[in-house]
């Protein structure tokens, strides 16, 4: 078996190929007596430290051999120093099926990542997992979404958050993740297979596109009918059916004109990966008793800035290279933490609502990351306390207060409160009404303190006199960041479930035997990738429990 290594810190310049890779390699280790057979690019970040001499950062898995003897591999000493290691194993391995016959086919609810992955997985084994997503196929919800976003005509039950794909096909497909999983390269490789671009596998930040996740989704779809698996589209879940204390199956419901028929399906197994925004689902299920506690997460704003001021505070007066990002954190005095996330360059902010009455706000670029402007949540930590109820729904009701109020200070056509920074930290914090303000002052004037208000009017005031307190540190981080035109657009509430489903370490099982919540709604992700890694290992469980033996 060939010996592999990988290798850190190999820079190129910004203008040098990636063809000089193996040349950089054998410099470092300081030997001209050996070939570099086969290398494979792991990982690609960008130093931008030094303005003046940017360079690209690689980490690389190789295979060394004998410029004398072509055939004969050379062994390499592990080298701290020089940045050398042997090369983990990176193959996906299948887990063995179980022992316990599978009576029924597999259901999984939602067709996002988590769903889309674990019914990959199941599929492929040969367990003809059956889908239910309540949204329309990603070619009709690209439709419905435009509508939407053209016209203010929502549809509660296909639009930027349900659907194929799930919410992050409007978010630009970004595969950034914290998590240090096995199953993230598996997830990568499947989406390149999908149409996704190569470079996902290494770049350091990686993106897909939210143009290009149309198609991706698609092939993911047909690559589940092939191997014997079904996705209902415009099947909503309605209720689980148990049988002393099991899960038995599902109920759900499609529509057929002003009307919506009830079917059910036998099941032994059930994934729940209905994503963040399946409110109505969380309230069904703990109506059932299907265990949830509260969990905190974030409220804020998009902010916008030209992506040529981000590239000129990231890079200096260097060109060429990819659009700048950022990530700031700032603690406040108040204890509340305000952070950027979801960073979209070259990007733009769309109203991502799902249901009547209610804004939203998102971020998403398409694969070019040409708009010009880039834009970021700009967040502020909601804790469990701030509920003012010990329901374990009590954070779903938060996010609706804020998102119902953006509604009506936005004029509530689906129109998002938006104002400048400059507007917004204009405010008197405790008041809410602008500190100079007399009746002298021009219609201008106070048109923009009355856009100020209705963003601030959207928040609760912790979080607009945390806004305030972070800005003035984060653009010293990012200078210009905190510019009187970077625009501010309420209410971002949707970065993470405001639940979390109990779930058994060892077996994923919820409340009920048979039942896996699993994936961002159930409140064990965080993005596609932690999501998609989630599905899986929900996938993994029901394949080790189970062999597929004959389905009713």
């Amino acid at each position: 078996m060939s010996k592999r290594y990988r290798i850190q810190q190999v820079k190129l310049g910004i203008n040098e190929s990636k063809d000089e890779i193996p040349k950089k390699i054998l410099k470092k280790l300081g030997r001209r007596d050996y070939i570099i057979s086969d290398y494979e690019i792991v990982r690609e970040s960008i130093d931008a430290r030094d303005k003046n001499d940017i360079k690209f950062v690689y980490t690389v898995d190789f295979e060394l051999m004998s410029a004398q003897n072509h055939k004969q591999q050379v062994t390499l000493p592990v080298n701290g120093k020089k940045g050398i290691s042997p090369a983990p194993e990176m193959v996906y391995l299948d887990v063995p099926s179980g022992a316990q016959p599978l009576k029924h086919r597999p259901v999984i609810v939602g067709f996002g990542p988590c769903g889309m992955f674990a019914g990959l997985i199941l599929a492929r084994r040969g367990y003809r997992p059956v889908i239910l997503e309540r949204g329309n196929r990603v070619e009709q919800r690209v439709e419905d979404v435009q509508r939407f976003w053209n016209e203010g005509i929502l549809d509660t039950e296909s639009n930027v958050q349900f659907g194929e794909g799930g919410a992050g096909t409007f978010s630009d497909g970004k595969l950034t993740t914290g998590i240090k999983d096995p199953r993230i390269r598996k997830v990568l490789s499947e989406l390149v297979k999908a149409g996704a671009d190569p470079d996902i596998m290494y770049k350091q930040k990686p993106h897909i596109g939210t143009d290009v996740l149309v198609t991706v989704v698609k092939n993911i779809r047909k690559e589940i009918i092939a191997c014997g698996g079904e996705v209902k589209f415009g099947a909503r879940f309605e209720e689980l059916i148990l049988k002393d204390g099991e899960v038995a199956g599902v109920r759900y419901s499609q529509a057929a004109g002003s009307q919506r028929i009830m079917h059910e399906l036998e099941a032994d197994s059930v994934i729940m990966a209905m994503g963040h925004s399946a409110r109505d689902t969380f309230r069904a299920l703990n109506g059932q008793g299907v265990g949830m506690k509260q969990k905190p997460f974030s409220i804020g704003v998009r902010i916008e800035h030209p992506q040529e001021m981000i590239d000129r505070a990231q890079y200096g007066n260097v060109r060429g290279l990819p659009p700048a990002d950022y990530k700031l954190s700032y603690h406040c005095e108040n204890g509340r933490g305000v952070y950027t996330f979801c960073m979209c360059p070259g990007g733009e902010v769309v109203i991502a609502s799902s249901q009547e009455g209610l804004v939203v706000t998102n971020g998403m670029s398409n694969r070019a990351r040409n708009s010009g402007t880039a834009n970021s949540a700009l967040l502020v930590d909601v804790r469990c306390e701030d509920f003012g109820s010990d329901s374990p729904l009590a954070g779903v009701d938060f996010q609706e207060k804020y998102e119902r109020l953006a509604f009506e200070n936005g004029g509530g056509n689906y129109r998002a409160p938006k104002c400048t920074w400059g507007e917004f930290r204009k405010l008197d914090s405790e008041t809410g009404s602008e500190t100079a303000l007399n009746d002298a002052v021009e219609d201008a004037a106070r048109a923009s303190s009355q856009a100020a208000r209705s963003v601030a009017a959207s928040l609760p005031d912790f979080a607009v006199e945390s806004i305030k307190e972070a800005m003035p540190h984060m653009g010293r981080r990012i200078r210009g960041f905190d510019s009187d035109e970077a625009v501010m657009t309420a209410t971002e509430t949707r970065s993470s479930s405001p639940v979390r489903f109990d779930r058994e370490m060892e077996t994923m099982e919820g409340s009920f035997a048979g039942l896996y919540p699993a994936g961002e709604g159930a409140g064990y992700a965080g993005g596609i990738m932690s999501a998609a890694c989630d599905g899986i290992k929900a996938a993994e469980k029901i394949i080790a429990r189970f062999y597929v033996e004959k389905y009713n």
